[in-house]
């Protein structure tokens, strides 16, 4: 089994959608290891702030079975592949990391990019794994936050309940 974590983000019936995913995640990896939400501006675009989360799963699939999963959750979500890379979203999940996976692996960057990059990445991984090292590197992922966490994004601990109905 390979441990995955998973970048939540909605910015579109944020609460529903966000629901939504983690129940379809679920469904797809069993149990779920789940962050605290937290909101933030939209990066890139001007837009409606997003709900973030991470979401860690256990998994025998490959990295591109899982993307290929996460492609379809996002499809039932009604996710809008025609605009542009930074858009409103229904609801967008990634791969962060997927084991201990550092460098290319099947053509997608491990861990991803966004980690180093914005803050509603990394706060909720060291929220969940704190004392994880983070594939690649000599640091935790609660070190990563405190020393090179991107504290210029302002994040905002949010109230979420689950809602399994959804």
């Amino acid at each position: 089994m390979t441990t995955v974590s998973l970048s939540l983000g909605s910015n579109i019936e944020r609460y529903r959608h966000i629901n939504r995913g983690l129940n379809a995640l679920e469904a797809a990896f069993g149990a779920l290891l789940c962050s605290p939400v937290y909101e933030s501006e939209a990066v890139g675009f001007d837009g409606n702030a997003f709900l973030n989360m991470i979401a860690a799963i256990e998994t025998e699939h490959s990295l591109s079975e899982v993307v290929q999963i996460l492609k379809n959750i996002e499809d039932q979500n009604g996710r809008d592949r025609q605009g542009p890379k930074f858009s409103p979203r229904t609801l967008d999940i990634d791969v962060v990391t997927y084991g201990n996976a550092a460098g290319e692996l099947e053509g997608v960057e491990m861990p991803r990019p966004e980690l180093f990059k914005n803050a509603f990445v990394a706060l909720p991984l060291a929220d969940i794994w704190p004392d994880r090292m983070v594939p690649g590197r000599t640091l935790s992922f609660l070190e990563l936050w405190q020393q090179e966490g991107n504290h210029r994004q302002e994040l905002r601990a949010v109230e979420f309940r689950r809602d399994r109905t959804l």
